[in-house]
């Protein structure tokens, strides 16, 4: 957690006694409610108080193999949603968003759904199906700043609940300096056989592999070519974090990843144990080492 931070209470509300059914969130001081639906359950859902109200919504689902998501906004979000539940047949999950007093009006949901499309599309996780980005509605200064305000929250929001489209990876530049000052060590991952060269450090609780670094230009896991960490390496390739570069490709910009491993797949093209094949630079001291060591310092102290 950053200096200045702090937690925050989320509130989930398992509508139905379910963990993959219906569900409300609240963060406390936050005027946003965020209902989730599977589409199995939308009959209920626009039953609901909620579905009634001014705000945006997010269809969720998956189109010839890959990810999709569509991004609306309405004055009865009820209406909009059973018009897509007529004529979109790929989406399964819809998030409303509005606000615990219906207090959102027209020009204040055109401004978040803008934003959301266009956070969506810089980021680049998923595909959307919203054509043009739709043009920022004009608000005055105040009002534009409550609504980034209240797209602060409810962009910390998706991600607890599950949804990864807005959660931003791609980090900024860092100087020579802003490296060497960093709280966490610099690990390297070496790879000789291919000539891959990667650098990482920890940052804000996630292992950053640092613009520069190399890794392979294709997958190479015999056998693994459907999972999670092949995909990503193709979403990279894609998204152009990973660029061809002779006979690897080099990462464009700091990217941030789930954990050691999930980073050293990516890097080499198959299933990797960043645990052991992350060390720390000069030293030749695990990852895993490296963690222990901490556990060992850190003691049984409270937080």
């Amino acid at each position: 957690m950053t200096e200045g931070s702090r937690g925050q209470t989320l509130e989930l509300y398992f509508v139905g006694g379910k963990p993959d059914g219906m569900l409300t969130a609240e963060v406390f001081n936050w005027t946003g409610h965020v209902l989730v639906t599977p589409r199995t359950q939308i009959t209920e859902a626009l039953r609901r108080r909620e579905a009634q109200y001014t705000g945006v919504y997010l269809l969720f689902g998956e189109q010839y193999g890959a990810d999709l998501a569509y991004i609306g906004e309405g004055e009865a979000m009820s209406d909009r949603i059973r018009s897509h539940e007529a004529k979109k047949d790929w989406w399964t999950k819809v998030i409303l968003v509005t606000s615990q007093a219906n207090t959102l009006n027209k020009a204040h949901i055109k401004y978040l759904e803008s934003r959301l499309v266009e956070e969506a599309k810089s980021i680049g996780r998923i595909a959307l199906e919203n054509g043009n980005t739709p043009a920022r509605p004009s608000l005055k200064e105040a009002e534009r700043a409550n609504m980034e305000g209240f797209l602060d929250y409810l962009l910390m929001v998706l991600p607890a609940i599950g949804v990864d489209a807005f959660k931003q990876n791609k980090r900024p530049k860092l100087t020579r300096e802003d490296v060497r000052e960093a709280a966490s060590p610099v690990f390297e991952l070496v790879t000789r056989k291919h000539g891959l060269h990667a650098h990482a450090i920890i940052e804000d609780g996630d292992f950053v592999v640092l613009e520069g670094s190399t890794a392979r230009d294709n997958w190479s896991g015999r056998g693994t070519e459907h999972t999670s960490y092949a995909k990503l390496h193709k979403d990279l390739m894609d998204n152009g974090v990973l660029v061809r570069e002779g006979q690897f490709c080099r990462f464009t910009q700091n990217f941030a990843f789930a954990s050691p491993s999930a980073a050293g797949a990516v890097v080499n093209g198959r299933p990797t144990n960043g645990t052991i094949e992350w060390k720390v630079e000069g030293s030749g001291k695990t990852y895993k080492d490296w963690e222990a060591e901490r556990l060992g310092q850190a003691g049984g102290g409270h937080v």
